[in-house]
């Protein structure tokens, strides 16, 4: 294996984050490797949200590092916006661009930013919506689709980007139910191509079934990790027993 294969995609080391007096993150450190389905869990208020917008800085770190394929991207001189493109987001809501098609949702950043012909990039919007089983609505607009359509879409306009992580910030708690379990289908067949994820949930089942890590993050540390197995049948930390006693 070569040296490259061997180092972290993301590498963190002691984020913090301040809003304020508020310190929600405190020294936060952690690596990310290529082909790791990292679940974060934890209570509301903990941080979690926000370590994943620090991820790629949407969040301003007020203190720490944040390398990304070796480069610290924390670094005022670092073209952030160049690595974004590489760094697929899917949000609560679905920020989609309302008064545009699916098609031109999905082709609008891959023609603008990596500078992809109009018809190569709806060749792999096709390809990509008939993956999540929605090619019959590129014609569309957001407000003719259902939330779970709108976030399957959402998943598919960060992939038309072809980026090398993604990250998943709560993207099924603004859905009804019965629509939760298409958004999962999408991000389940995402885990078992060994596309890179970080995903802020609440969906413990789901992060049982397709993790490769858990991290469990409590007022703004990760207290404990493991792999699945071992995170959800036998916690050491009281905290997380306490938390899981209340999930499960």
């Amino acid at each position: 294996m070569s040296d490259k294969m061997q180092k972290p995609l993301i590498q963190v080391e002691s984020l913090e984050k301040r809003f304020g007096d508020l310190h929600v993150l405190k020294g936060v450190t952690v690596e990310i490797k290529k082909g790791d389905v990292v679940f974060v869990v934890g209570p509301s208020g903990s941080g979690k949200s926000t370590f994943l917008r620090c991820l790629n800085r949407l969040e301003e770190p007020t203190a720490g590092k944040i390398f990304f394929e070796g480069v610290d991207i924390t670094d005022p001189k670092t073209d952030i916006d160049r690595h974004r493109q590489k760094m697929g987001m899917v949000f609560q809501q679905f920020n989609l661009f309302p008064h545009m098609t699916i098609m031109k949702n999905l082709t609008i950043a891959p023609t603008k930013l990596q500078g992809k012909s109009q018809e190569e990039a709806e060749e792999t919007a096709i390809q990509l919506l008939k993956r999540v089983g929605l090619a019959d609505r590129a014609g569309a607009y957001p407000s003719q689709l259902s939330g779970g359509q709108k976030q399957r879409i959402a998943i598919v306009r960060s992939l038309c980007m072809k980026p090398d992580v993604m990250l998943f910030d709560e993207p099924t708690s603004a859905l009804d139910p019965e629509m939760v379990g298409e958004v999962l289908s999408v991000m389940r067949d995402l885990a078992e191509e060994k596309m890179t994820m970080v995903v802020v949930t609440h969906e413990m089942g789901f992060a049982r079934e397709v993790a490769t890590r858990v991290m469990f993050m409590d007022e703004g540390y990760f207290v404990e990790e493991n792999e699945p197995g071992e995170f959800f049948g036998h916690p050491k930390n009281e905290r997380l027993k306490n938390f899981l006693s209340k999930v499960l």
